[in-house]
């Protein structure tokens, strides 16, 4: 009789190291991943932390170099103007010459916002919603590099585009003179009121071609371009014209802008 016998202590480490095989590997490298699951996180945290740090100091950097470079050709002034009504005509590039005004005439107050800018030449102003019943709020730029001026009627939503005028409308640096002294009082002016008639008379399609304060104006809205109508006080034919009227002053006296189509 032949006896088989088994090595226990064999079998025993054959067993085991069979056991060992059907352990995941992740399961054995977990504790191993873990440091460097940490690890990763933390620097996200320190990527998100230092990406703040430096959006906030180019926002705080961008509004100082705003203040120092731009506030100071930048000249923002709210202000009114008493005048008195009559019918003193403006014609095209020529002075304006008022005797003294008699004292029957209504006094009126028209208030604007103005924005001087020297450095680019141009001129913007606010005119909000009159407190008298005729007059149409707007938005005007004088553009003395361009040589245009541009309304935006804010009661119809349209633009329209013209020469500038410059016996009405002063240039920049002499208009925010003019404002920093009604500012402190010492000029306090009680002006008078000037009419100009415009007519529409084709419309504009390329207003990026007008510059960038005229088209940031005009920008998705009707444009038109307008021409002075000559007038003769008194003997003018009162015509069937579709016309709205912005008053505005951007002098020491008081316009009235009558804008006509046909």
């Amino acid at each position: 009789m032949v006896k088989v016998s088994f090595n226990s202590a064999l079998s025993q480490k054959d067993v085991k190291k069979d056991a060992e095989t059907l352990i995941p590997e992740e399961d054995k490298d977990v504790e191993a991943a873990l440091p460097v699951h940490y690890q990763s996180r933390a620097w996200s945290w320190c990527m998100c932390l230092g990406l703040a740090l430096m959006l906030s100091g180019m926002v705080v950097g961008g509004a100082y170099l705003y203040r120092y470079y731009v506030s100071e050709n930048d000249h923002v002034f709210v202000c009114g103007v008493d005048y008195r009504e009559e019918d003193f005509m403006i014609q095209e590039e020529d002075e304006v010459i008022v005797e003294d005004l008699p004292n029957q005439f209504h006094l009126r107050q028209l208030e604007e916002t103005i924005r001087v800018l020297t450095t680019e030449e141009v001129e913007l102003i606010s005119v909000p919603v009159p407190n008298f019943e005729e007059g149409d709020p707007a938005d005007i730029v004088h553009d003395f590099q361009r040589r245009l001026t541009a309304y935006l009627d804010l009661s119809l939503n349209k633009c329209y585009v013209i020469p500038l005028n410059t016996s009405i409308v002063m240039p920049p640096k002499d208009l925010l003179a003019l404002l920093v002294n009604i500012k402190a009082g010492t000029y306090l002016p009680q002006s008078y009121l000037v009419h100009e008639e415009m007519m529409v008379t084709e419309r504009l399609e390329h207003v990026d071609q007008l510059g960038y304060f005229i088209y940031n104006l005009c920008r998705g809205k009707e444009t038109f371009k307008l021409q002075r109508r000559d007038r003769i006080l008194g003997m003018q034919k009162r015509e069937a014209l579709n016309c709205h009227k912005i008053r505005h002053f951007e002098n020491k006296f008081v316009v009235e802008t009558l804008i006509c189509e046909p």
